[in-house]
């Protein structure tokens, strides 16, 4: 089952990346997306032009990673849900589909005739799925969000990252970086919500909440606070294991840095040492236990430091590539692009773009039957409005007067 979502119809009423990433992922699990765009401007994300201090895309180019990558393999029809005459548009493609997926707040949603009541009046059998903020429930149910203050700062993994005497926030470390977790794990409940319908005959309404996810992701700090009764001590830390050198990270001669995570550090020792040139401390009675290296922790690291210090990127990532203990080299984005474990694993996909040039895309993480992920180019605005709507039954002289009248692109 290469494609295990073969057959099932997604209605997204999204824009920008939170709630349009799920449908990217279900889209590489094989499920048809028809996204609706607004009628005149599209998905608000295809204004954007700077993301990060970086251009969008480039002059003269249709693809843009930051709409390629949220809405690859997907179907694109421009309607004004606003405009009375482009309902019986809508109405059909709910009921032809399978799920509704929309980040919609509840106010346009109940303006637009978009509610759980309304979309399920068309279509009993329908999974009802939100993106939000902060939940459907309680004060903030009507707030706006992104993964900047939802996830990121009210959610919790800003905080962990700021030192105690932090001049400023940390801010995250890629765009739409809980976005796409977030996204990643909506596309899961509904997995699961179509799951449930195919074996028991009923329907979900699906909620997932940018604030939840940035909760679940600093979920073991949470716990551990709740836990003690109050806020945890902020503690400087290279680390989650102090006390044991051979986690944290080190800088190589030129700069760059490698991250160790070996937990059971006396198993590892005499690898370790030896593989940083460090012969005198193998079998050294000193280091034999972990309360002993922990005790002598400060000085094995700065031994460590030095040794790592004397060696370039390149040659430690050569030197360490058959080291038993988990550890990993600070990738850069491009060099996470050419990762070969995720290209071997075909997480890094080529797909060819409106212009006929291949560009690359990551794929979601998830395989099926260690079957390539099939995946086109994001759709262009309204790209397949004509199609889609022939397909569900308007004939030409309809859709003309749709265009007519300006409820459809």
């Amino acid at each position: 089952m290469q494609r295990p979502l073969e057959g099932i119809r997604i209605l997204e009423v999204a824009q920008f990346t939170f709630v349009p990433a799920a449908g990217a992922v279900l889209a590489d699990w094989g499920a048809d997306i028809v996204k609706v765009e607004h009628a005149e401007h599209g998905d608000a994300q295809r204004g954007l032009v700077r993301v990060l201090g970086h251009d969008a895309t480039r002059p003269g180019s249709s693809f843009a990673p930051i709409m390629d990558g949220p809405n690859r393999s997907k179907r694109s029809i421009g309607i004004d849900l606003a405009n009375p005459e482009a309902r019986a548009v809508l109405e059909e493609l709910v009921r032809r589909s399978d799920v509704f997926l929309t980040n919609y707040l509840p106010s346009p949603r109940a303006k637009l005739g978009l509610t759980l009541e309304d979309i399920r009046a068309i279509n009993p059998d329908i999974i009802y799925v939100t993106g939000n903020g902060f939940g459907s429930q309680g004060p903030d149910a009507d707030t706006g969000a992104f993964d900047a203050t939802g996830f990121w700062a009210r959610g919790g993994s800003a905080e962990g990252l700021m030192p105690p005497d932090a001049e400023h926030m940390t801010f995250m470390p890629a765009g739409a970086y809980g976005d796409n977790i977030g996204g990643m794990t909506i596309a899961g409940g509904i997995a699961a919500a179509i799951a449930g319908r195919e074996r028991t005959g009923e329907t979900s309404v699906v909620d997932v909440s940018l604030l939840g996810v940035g909760a679940w992701a600093t979920q073991f700090t949470v716990n551990l606070a709740l836990f003690n009764g109050g806020p945890l001590t902020k503690v400087r830390k290279k680390s989650a294991a102090v006390g044991n050198p051979l986690t944290g990270s080190y800088r190589t001669s030129d700069n760059r840095w490698l991250q160790f995570s070996m937990l059971q550090p006396t198993r590892y020792w005499n690898e370790f040492v030896t593989a940083l040139g460090l012969d005198h401390l193998v079998g050294d009675t000193r280091f034999q236990t972990m309360a002993a290296i922990t005790e002598h922790s400060e000085e094995i690291g700065g031994w460590f430091a030095d040794a790592i210090a004397a060696r370039t990127y390149d040659e430690w990532t050569a030197v360490l590539a058959n080291l038993s203990g988990p550890w990993a080299p600070l990738q850069n984005s491009w060099e996470l692009g050419h990762d070969e474990a995720l290209i071997a694993n075909g997480r890094i996909v080529d797909v060819v773009d409106a212009d006929g040039e291949t560009q690359k895309l990551v794929a979601n993480p998830v395989k099926f039957d260690d079957a390539p992920v099939q995946m086109t180019r994001a759709p262009l605005f309204a790209e397949h409005t004509d199609d889609i709507l022939r397909e569900i039954g308007f004939d030409d002289e309809q859709l003309l007067g749709l265009k007519i009248a300006g409820a459809v692109t």
